[in-house]
């Protein structure tokens, strides 16, 4: 098979496509907010990672435009040469100051970050150690690296051990990094970080956490994962990314300044890729801002993820380990998915289909996140909706 055939040879989307389901490249013709507009019909969004509801705050679209007139569209350069705004550098000592480590530095994306960081922290002779259901991001950087990867089951503690144990006996001078995500994306859960800590320590291991889905939900004012268990002090490594709670796009490492220093200098995507735009450094400030003046938001975030939860378990669906705004509503067959998906949209409510890679096959299913900008009966009308849908399909 030629190079290019096997991109001909990919007929599995045109086939859901045939059937009218296909889930993907939803055009929304409006601003992200609890409600979207989709092929100019009104539809409510439980789809979106903007926990707090800050995409669409008078004070975030006020900064962003105000950076747009001060500084332009773009930075035309990478922040090693001439992209550097005094913007960046603000961002990057309040990002620091907020999850309390020394020092932190600002990626182009939250994937980035991954790729920067994992990838020029190890070397050859070292070992990378991840949770089975860690995100793709921290998969392909692991990959990347030169150091041998080793994964456990997912928050499966006694298999991490067996894995620092056998490392360490073998090699006891090897470095040592565990990367786990903070609040996991698809299941909702969070990491057994007590015990990540309890092991790390006795094994000599450097700990990262990716708190993409942490920050602005978990934690002392939304501070994430670490400040959630009161270990801050802990953990090395912490990653966060700005396309959810923080309203933008980018993403961070925070970490102590010499870290930072050594990632200044040698994070390929960081040296080689041009910096964030101003507008998503100054939206991304204001979002921190407004984290800080309006702690209810988080308040309201887990009030409405509470309701929603209840009433998904009363109608007896299976939302897994779910502990946070993330709900996996489990449901099986890809195909099932995307029909539930498309019926849900037609009743007027947008949810994420997730089939594999991503979860295992026979083990799809519908991801729900909430907002705090959320109303009662916004979630009220959501439930209706996914009783009559899963009354119809049998998966209820």
């Amino acid at each position: 098979m030629s190079l290019l055939e096997r991109c001909k040879d990919f007929t599995e989307a045109k086939q859901v496509m045939a059937m009218g389901v296909y889930p993907y490249f939803t055009e929304i013709s409006s601003q992200q907010d609890t409600e979207v507009i989709i092929g100019g019909k009104k539809v409510l969004m439980l789809g979106s990672n903007s926990y707090l509801g800050l995409t669409v705050h008078p004070k975030v679209k006020e900064a962003a435009i105000k950076a747009v007139e001060k500084y332009g569209t773009g930075n035309a350069g990478s922040r090693f040469l001439n992209g550097s705004l005094d913007l960046h550098r603000k961002l990057e000592e309040k990002l620091a100051e907020f999850v309390n480590k020394e020092s932190a530095m600002v990626f182009s994306t939250g994937f980035q970050s991954n790729l920067g960081c994992i990838p020029t922290i190890t070397r050859r002779g070292d070992y990378i150690i991840l949770d089975k259901a860690d995100h793709a991001s921290i998969i392909d950087a692991a990959t990347l690296s030169q150091a041998c990867v080793r994964s456990y089951k997912h928050n499966d503690m006694e298999h991490l051990e067996r894995h620092l144990k056998l490392i360490r006996d073998k090699f006891p001078s090897a470095g040592v990094l565990v990367v786990v995500d903070g609040v996991f994306s698809m299941d909702g859960d969070l990491v057994n970080l007590p015990e990540v800590v309890r092991l790390c320590e006795k094994y000599d291991a450097a700990i990262m956490v990716d708190d993409a889905h942490g920050i602005g939900v978990v934690g002392n004012g939304g501070r994430g994962t670490a400040s959630h268990f009161g270990l801050d002090d802990k953990v090395d490594i912490i990653m966060g990314t700005f396309s959810k709670s923080l309203a933008s796009l980018g993403g961070f490492i925070a970490a102590d300044e010499e870290v930072i220093h050594y990632l200044k200098h040698f994070a390929r995507p960081f040296i080689f890729s041009a910096s964030i735009p101003p507008a998503s450094a100054a939206a991304t400030l204001a979002a921190l801002e407004v984290m800080q003046e309006e702690p209810e938001l988080i308040d309201r975030l887990w009030e409405n993820t509470r309701h929603i939860h209840e009433g998904f378990k009363e109608m007896g669906y299976d939302t897994g380990v779910s502990e946070t705004p993330i709900i996996p509503l489990h449901i099986g067959e890809a195909m099932t998915v995307f029909k539930m998906r498309k019926m849900l949209l037609d009743e007027g409510v947008f949810v994420n289909p997730v089939v594999p890679p991503a979860v295992p096959e026979g083990d799809c299913l519908i991801r729900v996140s909430l907002m705090a900008t959320h109303t009662p009966e916004q979630i009220d009308f959501a439930l209706e909706k996914f009783y009559k849908v899963g009354k119809a399909l049998g998966v209820i």
